[in-house]
């Protein structure tokens, strides 16, 4: 006769739980697993903001394409400066940006030019004009000057063929300001990632719904939205999918083949009506759903057929901070975005924290400046998984390592500014 085996009984509120992934290898996971998709469209330079370069960029001109002044002043030839007294120059005509001189300048004269102007033929030195003296229709110039001075070459800033933007690269500002210097007025980018989403739970409602009794306001679904939003997704909304398990299969069919990620909120615990985690097990692939980080344990991912699946938990705060650090990552992959690692500070804490060893815990803080003028952070206190103001007040995450037993007044930890993270 065989000993029946211990059932497992832990679950996604245990300290401790050997089953449950680091943060780094649920990472690794998902990183080796996550395969960027292949297609790109071309788009006009009004359409590049934020958006992912599919195709490297290589300048087809030089910046600034001649020589030109880098200051209001006189164009000389820099051989015929003097070296101890003043010397006069004839005035040959002036040069206005994008109106350059028509003929070249004699020996021994100048002329008057303005800032990104044209450097004469004859000229290769410009004075500045408050280093000049005017004389009856010539100018003086003294001693002390170099050859070659305020000047900007051709080249100087970008050379012809040189690699100015690389693949991968969300799109700026400044780029798409830099595109339009050279003259170029489309680029190939990758596509909008298709990401649907959907909330589970018969507590939850949608905005315009009076509240009945044990109900409450699906916050997670416009909280998803807004950041998907700032990420730059096309978003296919499901709204609120009833604890049911046909009902959960049936959002599962409708979106895995029109979505390229999947995200569901609620419903990954081990409860007698978490079903979507399940609906995985049965439609596609679980690489993992558990991992060892406070708040968001319960984060199912996985692949159903083409389409990526996240099964974030369903506490708000728990779905925020388990997007930025598994979702958005995830998202960068798929667009074949250049990864880079997350903006982290070293601060000294101002309040003091506890947590148990066993999880990496992501507690909320604030940024700002002391008394001294020294940049420190503090909790924003209550940390609660459910506490959506903690969010809100605030600006960053700190993060305590997995054998952090708690902070002390002063301690310095490490921080993560949200401003980093989209």
């Amino acid at each position: 006769m065989t000993t029946p085996e211990k059932p497992d009984n832990k679950t996604c509120m245990d300290e401790f739980d050997p089953n449950s992934l680091s943060v780094d290898d649920a990472l690794a996971r998902i990183y080796d697993s996550v395969i960027a998709l292949k297609f790109s469209e071309p788009l006009s330079i009004d359409d590049l903001l934020d958006r992912i370069l599919a195709e490297d960029i290589h300048s087809p001109i030089n910046v600034p394409p001649y020589v030109n002044s880098a200051m209001d002043g006189y164009a000389v030839d820099g051989k015929s400066l003097p070296e101890v007294n003043e010397k006069s120059y004839q005035l040959s005509g002036t040069v206005l940006a994008g109106a350059p001189l028509d003929h070249a300048v004699p020996e021994n004269h100048c002329a008057r030019i303005m800032t990104g102007g044209k450097m004469p033929e004859g000229t290769d030195t410009v004075i500045m004009q408050e280093h000049v003296r005017s004389d009856n229709g010539s100018i003086l110039i003294g001693p002390n000057h170099k050859p070659g001075q305020n000047v900007r070459h051709a080249g100087e800033d970008i050379q012809q063929n040189q690699l100015v933007l690389t693949q991968g690269k969300r799109l700026t500002a400044a780029d798409i300001g830099l595109l339009a210097s050279l003259g170029i007025q489309k680029a190939k980018v990758k596509p909008l990632l298709r990401v649907a989403i959907f909330s589970t739970g018969d507590e939850l409602v949608s905005l315009g719904t009076p509240l009945q009794a044990g109900q409450i306001y699906d916050s997670n679904r416009y909280t998803l939205v807004a950041m998907l939003k700032r990420f730059g997704a096309k978003i296919l909304d499901l709204g609120v999918i009833r604890d049911d398990r046909k009902a959960i299969e049936a959002a599962f069919r409708e979106t895995t083949g029109k979505a390229d990620v999947l995200i569901t909120t609620g419903g990954v615990s081990v409860g007698e009506a978490d079903f979507v985690k399940e609906t995985l097990d049965k439609m596609g692939e679980v690489n993992f759903w558990k991992i060892a980080m406070k708040p968001g344990r319960p984060l199912a991912y996985g692949k159903v057929n083409e389409c990526y699946f996240f099964g974030l938990p369903g506490n708000p705060v728990s779905t925020m901070v388990t997007f930025y650090q598994f979702v958005l990552p995830a998202l960068k992959k798929l667009q074949n975005e250049t990864l880079q690692k997350d903006v982290t500070l070293q601060l000294r804490c101002t309040t003091a924290m506890h947590k148990n060893p066993g999880r990496v815990e992501y507690q909320r803080g604030v940024m700002e400046y002391d008394k001294n003028g020294e940049l420190v952070v503090r909790s924003t206190g209550g940390q609660g998984s459910h506490m959506l103001s903690s969010m809100v007040k605030a600006n960053c995450f700190i993060i305590l390592p997995m054998e952090c037993e708690s902070v002390a007044t002063n301690d310095i930890v490490t921080v993560q500014p949200f401003a980093g993270l989209i």
